[in-house]
């Protein structure tokens, strides 16, 4: 990743605020809640549930047959190769870092815009049409097929958010509550929409130190890489884009439902030194990460919401 002088000039303002000011503010809660998993390797491959064997009750000195046998589906989630390289020109370095230690403003800057990538690839990931992704929540939960796991809003798109729609999805999730909503913004407001209209506010829960709103006990986070702009056709999503509708995900976490997965130290800044074609300095920022659904039952989405 190169940066031009005019960009360098804008981190050395002697009347600037030491330091970065955001401005590109994208809330992640994936990321601080979802549980991640360090394999060795490059894949994890493990078994869904499909069939299980039949029980019987019997008579005294009654035959016992053989029960059907339990069947599986394999699964393997590979991990994918995330990173940039943020290189900074040493006549810059040594210059122009009157104010802003150079350097460290664009590693900072290069691992926030890793975090923004893996946070829309958590979502949007598709190995299928892009080979060096893995597959998100989307391609996971397969909503472009009709399952129990697929709560379709409406059969075109375009339809309006009742609570009754809510407590559908929550019970599409098996073994307990979801323990996360994820939506974007506008999802949010229409939920607190209607449950102010039934004239009680939302619960608030605490989310690592947070105070978060939650609805039936389950938090609500909110992801501002979810997209607003699903196309439905059918009670399935057909694309993510070139539609007017937005889809809630319903989660729960853990290493029998969404799980994150990592190789040996997560997020790595790996310090290459000086380049050898230029007089720049460069640092190397990556993570080899995936994402496993371990059972279908543990997450859900309801698609088609206006």
């Amino acid at each position: 990743m190169g940066t031009t002088l005019t960009e360098y000039a804008k981190l050395s303002n002697d009347v600037m605020k030491q330091g970065v000011i955001e401005t590109i503010i994208k809330e992640s809660p994936l990321l601080s809640l979802m549980p991640w998993v360090e394999i060795n390797g490059n894949a994890l491959t493990y078994n869904r549930e499909l069939t299980l064997p039949s029980a019987e009750w019997h008579a005294v000195n009654d035959d016992w047959s053989t029960s059907p046998a339990v069947t599986f589906m394999q699964k393997t989630a590979t991990l994918a190769i995330l990173g940039q390289n943020a290189d900074v020109d040493n006549y810059v370095r040594q210059t122009r870092s009157n104010i802003n230690d150079i350097e460290s403003a664009v590693i900072e800057l290069t691992a926030k815009a890793i975090k923004n990538e893996l946070e829309d690839k958590l979502v949007y990931g598709d190995n299928t049409t892009y080979p060096n992704q893995f597959d998100g929540l989307v391609k996971l939960i397969a909503t472009g097929t009709a399952s129990d796991q697929l709560i379709a809003a409406g059969a075109s798109g375009g339809a309006t958010l009742t609570l009754a729609m809510l407590d559908q999805l929550c019970d599409a999730v098996k073994g307990g509550k979801p323990d996360l909503l994820l939506m974007c913004r506008k999802a949010r407001r229409q939920i607190t929409a209607l449950a102010r209209a039934a004239g009680n506010n939302l619960e608030w829960t605490n989310v690592l130190g947070l105070q978060v709103p939650a609805y039936n006990g389950v938090p609500i986070a909110v992801s501002d890489f979810i997209k607003e702009t699903h196309t439905v056709s059918g009670s399935v999503e057909t694309a993510v884009t070139g539609g007017a509708s937005h889809t809630i995900y319903a989660l729960s976490f853990g290493e029998d439902g969404v799980c994150g997965l990592t190789g040996p130290g997560g997020l790595q800044i790996v310090k290459i030194g000086d380049m050898e074609t230029k007089d720049a300095t460069r640092t190397r920022i990556k993570m080899y990460a995936g994402l496993c659904l371990f059972s279908n039952v543990k997450a859900a989405a309801l698609i088609g919401l206006a």
